[in-house]
């Protein structure tokens, strides 16, 4: 490519012109006076004409010269046309306004209009005009939409780009930012022209959004099946839900949906047969409504045998110990072990179920859940190192703990021991031995037992509601300041207050890798007044199922495996944790635990668990990211004991693009006010091709040399003055 032009140029200031004339005279006329004194030698005349030819370069140098060359560009200026493919341009709400009884137009098929290449060849005489099509790096690609990866690629690939028509409905789920591509953009000087297509209002629809369907479930138990719905309809909107099971059972609950709302509910559901179902929830389509695909939802779940263990640990027989003792062991699904230290007697409690002492490290890793009582660290009680296993036993096994506090004030001792952690409330030490009072007092659910399954005692919100407020009362509660930061307190007391608020008395928490719960009065018993196991059983049975859910996830003779969480989506990051024992039960320190992962496309991946650490025997944990949506197989295995451990994990698919949401005319207005370019406010081929040949005329090229910064001017400096300094020698100058 040759140069238009060519010619000599400098940045002078009146400074460096000043500067630069004075050294030069200064250099003469000292010159002509040393040359003088030297009776015009010749060896002297030649050098003092060096120094003078030096200091003229260095005037000259510090006025900057350059040589500039303009080069007119020999390529047409590219103009890109990105137009979105991704699901969301199916969405169908592009309305004619002459004609709006018209059928509306989908977003893609406006796109597709506007990015015809015949409609754009009245500018192939001035630029070149290049049509992208895009979505995502996804699988399929049309799953998501990657806005800042289009406009990156397109700058990378036309060095030549004047302009860019970004053709789109501005719903970006993948990638980075689009604003630190229009960024690139605009330091380039590339304008972008954005079309945003779809309607900035949702679309008329009601849609299943929610189906929380536990991993398994118990045969013979009822299971609640949560499930939400979102209306985008202008008014309320009564309908029936159904859940239908593989096997051809059917449910059905008539719900009402709030005007561009939402609404929450559930079913229970009692499984009659062991094995792996699904359950598909629907709701029926309406006549206002545009997108029929978000109407069902379907998800696994394994029906399982319950077996769960229970140690109850208690210094006194009261009535609460008593009545949850009975109800448990009533419970077929559930084998209930008891250490009772009898204060009347000289040995534990004795009895069917009873233990004569606190079970082994490897006979404590069997019980799901244990309900410690009125117990503290005594003599006849537990010791030190029996509290941390206990501590252990919920952090490292996933095991439950329930603290069940009495009036004897037992459980105070248990601050200065490993438990104090686990408690998930503060005791007010100066009341060891709590309330009592003649007059009952009420629970009160607080916003999160409203919403919890552990205080579900009913069915409906409002019978649930009603249900808390009439139960008996209790006449002695725990002596409590306040719930620890990371709890959730579940209900209060509905009268007695302190400095903090409200008393706390049922608060849960997690603490490692398992869950607590405690309940700071020990009247729960009473419920059983008029109505025998109901409510009292229920919300225990709860409490317990709720407590070993996780640990009964998937597990051997000598492993368990759990994960979380329970119900992952592609992208998330799972943990999968194992408790892992030795063949006499005992938790292992050190283990080579490895589990492969086939996901539904065939293809596995191999993890390796790495241990807790040294105070978490017994437990190795990993992460893996499921990619794809499906049904995972998993093999655990155990060089150290022998075991393989085969589950499975159900992986949902996150759906990124959604038919019928709004438009997002804010992201596009971004990146056209960040380019410099503009917003087109209609799909009008017209006005686009306006705008884009109203855009400048590229500029030339503009190249600069600069003398006085190139090394070949300096290396010529430092030659001239080592031949000056050689000279000046030569001659005898000093």
């Amino acid at each position: 490519m040759n140069p238009s032009s060519s010619e000599l140029t400098f940045q002078p200031t009146p400074g460096t012109i000043l500067f630069g004339v004075l050294i030069v005279l200064a250099t003469l006329v000292l010159g002509l006076i040393t040359w003088k004194r030297s009776g015009y030698a010749r060896g002297i005349g030649l050098l003092e004409l060096l120094r003078l030819i030096i200091v003229v370069l260095v005037a000259v140098a510090i006025n900057q010269p350059e040589w500039r060359e303009i080069f007119e560009p020999e390529e047409k200026p590219v103009i890109a046309v990105l137009k979105d493919q991704s699901n969301s341009m199916k969405t169908a709400d592009i309305i004619d306004p002459d004609n709006p009884s018209l059928r509306a137009k989908t977003r893609s098929e406006v796109a597709t209009k506007i990015a015809a290449p015949d409609g754009w060849a009245s500018l192939n005489d001035k630029m070149e005009v290049v049509f992208e099509n895009f979505s995502s790096a996804e699988s399929p690609a049309e799953s998501g939409t990657d806005l800042n990866g289009a406009l990156d690629e397109v700058l990378t690939q036309n060095p030549n780009l004047r302009g860019v028509v970004l053709i789109s409905d501005g719903d970006w789920n993948t990638g980075e930012a689009p604003a630190r591509a229009a960024t690139r953009l605009r330091m380039r000087g590339t304008p972008v022209f954005t079309l945003p297509v779809g309607s900035e209002t949702k679309l008329s629809d009601i849609e299943m959004t929610a189906f929380d369907v536990p991993t398994f479930a118990i045969v013979g138990k009822p299971v609640r099946l949560p499930f939400s719905v979102t209306s985008a309809l202008p008014s309320d909107y009564t309908t029936t839900v159904e859940v239908i099971t593989e096997s051809g059972e059917k449910l059905t609950q008539e719900i009402t949906v709030p005007a561009m709302g939402r609404i929450q509910d559930s079913f229970s559901w009692k499984p009659l047969q062991i094995g792996e179902t699904k359950l598909t929830i629907r709701i029926p389509t309406t006549t206002n409504e545009r997108d029929l695909s978000n109407n069902e939802l379907t998800a696994p779940i394994s029906i399982r045998k319950e077996s769960l263990q229970v140690l109850i640990i208690e210094s006194f027989p009261r009535w609460e110990y008593r009545y949850l003792r009975n109800a448990l062991e009533r419970d077929p699904g559930v084998e209930v072990n008891c250490l009772l230290f009898h204060p009347d007697i000289e040995k534990a409690g004795a009895g069917s179920g009873y233990l004569d002492e606190f079970p082994e490290p490897e006979l404590l890793t069997k019980y799901d859940v244990i309900f410690l009582g009125d117990v503290g660290v005594h003599s006849r009680q537990l010791t030190e190192d029996q509290c941390r296993q206990l501590r252990d036993h919920v952090a490292n096994q996933a095991g439950g703990i329930v603290f069940l506090p009495g009036f004897r004030g037992n459980q105070h001792e248990l601050l200065q021991t490993s438990l104090s952690e686990l408690l998930p409330v503060v005791l007010d030490e100066a009341q060891p031995r709590g309330w009592g009072s003649p007059t009952p007092g009420q629970f009160e659910l607080t916003d999160l037992g409203l919403r919890s399954l552990l205080t579900r005692l009913e069915d409906t919100d409002a019978e649930n509601a009603d249900i808390w407020a009439s139960l008996p009362g209790f006449q002695w509660f725990a002596g409590i300041s306040r719930a620890k930061s990371g709890t959730e307190v579940l209900a209060t007391h509905s009268s007695e207050t302190n400095r903090y608020g409200r008393i706390p008395l049922i608060v849960t928490k997690t603490f490692g890798t398992g869950k607590i719960l405690f309940m700071g009065t020990d009247g729960a018993w009473r419920w059983r007044k008029g109505v025998e196991d109901k409510y009292h059983y229920r919300f225990w049975g709860q409490v317990a199922r709720w407590m070993a859910y996780q640990r009964n996830m998937s597990q051997g003779d000598t492993m368990r495996l759990f994960y979380s969480p329970d119900r992952p989506q592609t992208g998330d990051i799972l943990t999968m944790n194992a408790n892992v024992m030795s063949v006499g039960g005992e938790p292992l320190r050190s283990a080579n635990v490895v589990v492969q992962v086939k996901n539904p496309s065939g293809k596995v991946e191999t993890i390796r668990l790495q241990t807790g650490g040294a105070d978490q025997w017994g437990l190795f944990t990993g992460n893996f990211s499921p990619t794809e949506p499906g049904e995972y197989k998993i093999t655990m295995t155990c060089a150290e004991n022998g075991g393989t451990l085969e589950s499975s994990i159900t992986v949902q698919g996150t759906v990124r693009e959604r038919i019928g949401q709004p438009a997002r005319r804010d992201v596009l207005e971004e990146i056209a006010k960040i380019t410099r370019g503009s917003l087109i406010e209609r799909p009008d081929i017209d006005l686009i091709l306006k705008k884009v040949t109203d855009l400048p005329d590229p500029k030339p090229i503009d190249r600069r040399l600069r003398i006085w910064a190139h090394p070949l001017w300096i290396g010529l400096l430092i030659l001239l003055l080592t031949i000056f300094w050689v000279g000046r020698k030569i001659v005898g100058a000093v």
